[in-house]
């Protein structure tokens, strides 16, 4: 199984393994991440599982529809690097992933 790393923003990380076709925001609740709310339970429509993809892995991620872009714009600092992670379906080829958790407890 791949595997992820969630660094929180207090810098702890937690490596995860994750079944591919799961979200990356399902990584993180079914590991327990601290920071990682996603109070709309996946649909797009919060910010609260908003992440930063590590440099190395950005170019790795598909592109991101309308509707995320959208929703990121209501997410707390956003960078170039941001994600909402329930948009990122875990795949074989992501094994490594690094992702920063973003402030989404405000």
């Amino acid at each position: 199984m791949p595997k992820i790393t969630f660094i929180t923003p207090d810098g702890e990380k937690n490596e995860v393994e994750v079944e591919s076709g799961y979200s990356v925001m399902e990584a993180a609740i079914n590991n327990n991440i601290d920071g990682i709310v996603a109070e709309c339970g996946g649909a797009c429509a919060c910010a609260t599982c908003h992440s930063y993809i590590d440099e190395a892995w950005i170019a790795k991620m598909p592109e991101m529809d309308d509707m995320e872009d959208s929703m990121l714009d209501a997410a707390y600092d956003r960078r170039d690097n941001s994600r909402l992670t329930c948009q990122l379906e875990m795949k074989d080829e992501w094994d490594g992933l690094v992702v920063h958790v973003a402030e989404n407890e405000y």
